[in-house]
């Protein structure tokens, strides 16, 4: 499949939020020549200016129906819960064969909500590019965000498998390791890795503010913090609004999972209460097992 800027193998992207990814996936396109040319759409004028300066896009609109009626590739990277608010918008006006996906770590029910929305003669592509940083926003975007990182991409009975094995290249094309899995099977995994992993940073964080001011000087203590906590909280510095929408989306799997953590946690409050110094040892040599696996 040719990626030359001679015959890039899109016509016209547009993508629908220029953040971190949207912003990193606009270089990609740009750099490998996979689009003859690239559209931003937004809600803010000064952060699309900064993305044709840095080169993610080539130009811009705040407004939709002319941008999506001449791209054969639209990519929506604002938080899930605006996506069916804007295929409703601007839905009825793809060309016929236009492919619609995504960069949302939710999947689920949402895609069947997603192909249901779209006319019957566009195609839907659900993907979800395991990259990131805790910083947000176009100016933190890398062309090489995606390299070596995983990309889920979430097909269905529905699926056009011309649409998919495009969508596929594209990510491959980014760096990306591609793998197919059901939508649902997908909201269960990264729920598990990623979504209960931010809901325990957010908490964590929540707990040091309550215990904020009782040390006997009223110090601060974050003014004590070293990498530990660091590492263990770097994702709590992630977006709300993003995260807001992860949350609600996947609630039924995460209210299970917060269950089972909450479990965990009381298991580990009663060796601390008894003072049982071998349950102690290991509770905590099999969790440095576990994430040793992991490194």
């Amino acid at each position: 499949m040719p990626t030359s800027l001679s015959e890039p193998m899109f016509r016209q992207v547009t993508i629908i939020g220029l953040g971190l990814l949207g912003g990193s996936l606009g270089l990609v396109l740009k750099e490998k020549g996979l689009a003859k040319t690239v559209v931003g759409i937004g809600r803010r004028r000064e952060n699309l200016e900064l993305a044709v300066q840095m080169g993610a896009i080539d130009q811009f609109a705040l407004e939709s129906h002319q941008a999506v009626s001449q791209s054969d590739l639209i990519v929506m990277a604002t938080p899930v819960e605006t996506y069916l608010p804007q295929i409703h918008t601007w839905g009825k006006d793809l060309a016929p064969s236009t492919i619609v996906s995504d960069v949302g770590s939710v999947k689920g029910q949402l895609v069947s909500n997603v192909e249901a929305q779209l006319p019957p003669s566009t195609f839907f592509v659900g993907a979800h590019p395991i990259a990131g940083k805790e910083k947000s926003g176009v100016a933190h975007a890398d062309s090489r965000l995606f390299q070596g990182a995983r990309c889920v991409v979430t097909p269905t009975p529905r699926t056009n498998a011309r649409a998919l094995e495009k969508v596929c290249h594209l990510w491959e094309a980014a760096g990306s390791v591609v793998l197919c899995m059901d939508p649902l099977e997908h909201d269960w995994i990264f729920g598990a890795v990623s979504h209960l992993p931010h809901v325990a940073a957010f908490s964590l964080m929540h707990t040091l503010q309550a215990l904020q001011g009782r040390t006997p000087q009223a110090r601060d203590l974050l003014d004590f913090s070293g990498g530990g906590l660091r590492d263990t909280t770097r994702i709590a510095a992630s977006s709300p609004e993003m995260w807001r929408d992860i949350c609600v989306a996947n609630h039924e799997n995460l209210v299970k999972m917060v269950d089972q953590y909450i479990q965990q946690l009381q298991e580990f409050r009663e060796l601390l209460k008894n003072r049982d110094a071998p349950g102690l040892y290991n509770a905590i040599a099999l969790a440095k097992e576990s994430r040793e696996r992991l490194i």
